[in-house]
């Protein structure tokens, strides 16, 4: 991690990677880019569903492969690069037969690795095969949840999960959160955690940072007026009171409370809930 000399109030806490060290590249692929309205927490009839989005830098957005379908085509990244859109770091994938795509790194790769996605691929770092064949005990990334729908767990930086159990034709994944899932054994996962493991230990150091990378500010309940928030109102700092426990803004219970659907499609495939805040 790099640390700044106090020589401005922001700098005194900052922490930042070194990507100096890391990247090399300074400039996306033009090809592999497009532009393009960010939703910025709003849904499709533009009224907010995630707070505190919204303004920051522009951004180009890189068009990553989460399908991996150039089966038994070996590859080789050819630069490392930062991705706003996205915690971890990515690079260009050059295959055998003249195509780039973009991918995200698995820890420890650098430019001039090479890969294949293969259903008889050695169980290696960033190589890409069917779960049923991989060791129980290997930590794993970019998940699929269906077969050929393309990765969807494990993708953000530092992330990976572990192959707990075969059987069945399913096999037992253990999330970062700790919950065990199955998934269908013919989806296919790569072998590795996600790249950037110290992005957890960044301190952006002042809060126009924040607003650069689209973060709005967070106002706490008690700050607020009755009005405007079940926790607002009273003189000084109140407690939650009579209330069955915290809430959010809407009313509804917050911390500890499972939010998950009662009847969702995939209840049957948890095999161990995450564990919550108590």
């Amino acid at each position: 991690m790099k640390k700044y000399k106090p020589t401005t109030p922001s700098q005194r806490n900052a922490q930042s990677i070194e990507y100096r060290k890391v990247l090399t590249a300074s400039k996306p692929l033009k090809s592999l880019t497009k532009g393009g309205k960010r939703n910025v927490g709003r849904n499709n009839q533009g009224r907010i569903t995630t707070p505190h989005k919204g303004g920051g830098h522009k951004r180009a957005l890189r068009e990553i492969d989460f399908l991996y379908n150039k089966i038994d085509i070996p590859a080789k990244i050819s630069t490392v690069e930062y991705d706003p859109n996205r915690t971890a770091f990515v690079g260009i994938a050059v295959y055998a037969d003249g195509e780039k795509r973009y991918v995200v790194l698995p820890k420890g790769v650098t430019a001039g690795h090479a890969f294949v996605v293969s259903e008889k691929a050695p169980v290696e770092v960033a190589n890409r095969l069917m779960i049923k064949h991989i060791p129980v005990g290997t930590f794993v990334y970019n998940i699929e949840i269906k077969p050929g729908a393309g990765a969807k767990l494990a993708r953000s930086a530092g992330t990976f999960a572990q192959v707990a159990a075969q059987s069945e034709g399913y096999t037992n994944i253990k999330m970062p959160s700790g919950e065990v899932r199955k998934v269908l054994d013919t989806a296919w996962a790569s072998v590795g955690s996600v790249s950037n493991e110290e992005s957890k230990l960044r301190n952006l150091g002042k809060a126009g940072r924040s607003r650069w990378k689209g973060i709005r500010p967070t106002v706490r309940g008690t700050a607020m007026n009755p009005v405007d928030h079940p926790h607002g109102g009273g003189e000084g700092v109140q407690g939650i009171g009579l209330r069955r426990g915290p809430k959010t803004r809407h009313g509804k219970q917050a911390y500890g409370v499972r939010t998950r659907t009662p009847k969702k499609y995939s209840n049957d495939l948890i095999v161990s809930r995450r564990k919550t805040k108590r």
